[in-house]
């Protein structure tokens, strides 16, 4: 290969700075250089770097080939500006610790790619307005053509946001249906049935565990577990309050461990369901025995806790696949109705949960 051709291929040369030998990056290869090496034309590599059809097979790995030795990266922006389109989902979110938000992560990482997309992740460090701000205003550097935000209701005023022109956006675990499109798991009707499975064991109530007060999913479950016990007649007790962790639920059970009326928790996610039945093993408390126990999620390690874990599933996967679906709906659609996606709840039934064996007052 000629000197010429070797500088294309983004090789270093030589060269003197201050008395010093310095090596300097040459050009990056062209497309041109690679149609040369391949000995085709220009429009055939960009068929092959774009992935259409028409290209015969011998031709393609011959074009590959001569991308791989010239070291050839197609120009991400030439193509978008081409295109119309730069095929990537900016997602924002907070708070990575979470099962929740990094199973759904997860699920929109997964679907986009299905759909040939790649995801920006924009973390928010701090849960505030002024935060969120920030994240949506870097989207127009950063060339996406859609967000899905997973985040509270709260931090998403529209009146304060300005977002990108074009831009779609879908929010997960947000009530923003009069404002974006919202994919949510069904918050209410898993509680409700968490709620009602204890009931029905003959719990004459139903002590809660809930989630940190700025969590709209822990609002919703509260809510919810608040209506089923009012509908049935039963008595209200105090809330408790973790903040999703494990180690909050220990000490949350450290306290509810010395109620003797409590004979049935519905912890809002399942960590903090883990810490409380370590707590009340600690106390003598037996499971279920003297105290069932329900968690939210359905997180994979539920079925290995001691005892197995009844919880309620979230179908995480669905709810990326959801968002996803609802961004590139937006986009090609350019539809301006909101509202709100339900994906439904499952109870599991495992042996953290049976009758109790004495109904205190009678």
């Amino acid at each position: 290969m000629d000197t010429a051709h070797s500088a294309s291929a983004g090789t270093e040369e030589p060269r003197r700075r201050g008395g010093k030998r310095v090596m300097r990056r040459a050009p990056s290869a062209s497309m041109a250089d690679v149609a040369r090496l391949a000995g085709v034309s220009s429009q055939t590599v960009s068929r092959v770097s774009n992935g259409y059809a028409g290209v015969n097979e011998e031709t393609r790995q011959q074009v590959l080939a001569a991308m791989k030795e010239l070291g050839y990266r197609p120009n991400s922006a030439a193509r978008a500006l081409k295109r119309g389109e730069f095929r990537t989902i900016g997602v924002i979110t907070f708070n990575l610790s979470t099962t929740g938000n990094m199973r759904t992560l997860e699920a929109i990482a997964t679907s986009a790619a299905h759909e040939g997309y790649a995801v920006t992740l924009l973390p928010v460090a701090v849960p505030t307005q002024d935060e969120v701000r920030g994240a949506f205003s870097r989207l127009g550097e950063l060339a996406v053509d859609a967000v899905i935000a997973i985040m509270e209701v709260h931090l998403l005023d529209a009146a304060t946001i300005s977002l990108p022109p074009h831009v779609q956006v879908v929010v997960a675990d947000s009530d923003a249906g009069d404002r974006y499109s919202v994919v949510d798991t069904d918050q209410n009707g898993g509680a409700r049935a968490a709620v009602r499975h204890l009931l029905d064991l003959g719990h004459r109530t139903v002590w809660h565990l809930a989630g940190p007060e700025e969590s709209f999913a822990a609002q919703r479950r509260a809510d919810a577990w608040r209506a089923e016990l009012t509908d049935a007649g039963c008595p209200l007790p105090p809330v408790v309050r973790g903040d999703w962790s494990a180690e909050s639920g220990y000490r949350v059970g450290l306290e509810l461990a010395q109620q003797a009326d409590c004979t049935a928790v519905f912890a809002a996610n399942d960590q903090m369901a883990l810490g409380l039945l370590r707590a009340l093993h600690e106390r003598g408390r037996r499971i279920p025995e003297d105290v069932s126990v329900i968690g939210f999620d359905d997180i994979p390690e539920a079925g290995s806790f001691l005892p197995p874990l009844t919880t309620v599933h979230q179908d995480f996967a669905e709810v990326g696949r959801l968002c996803v679906q609802g961004v590139l709906g937006r986009m090609r659609d350019r539809g301006d109705e909101h509202g709100t996606t339900l994906v439904p709840t499952e109870l599991v039934v495992r042996d953290s949960t049976a009758a109790p064996a004495l109904v205190v007052g009678e």
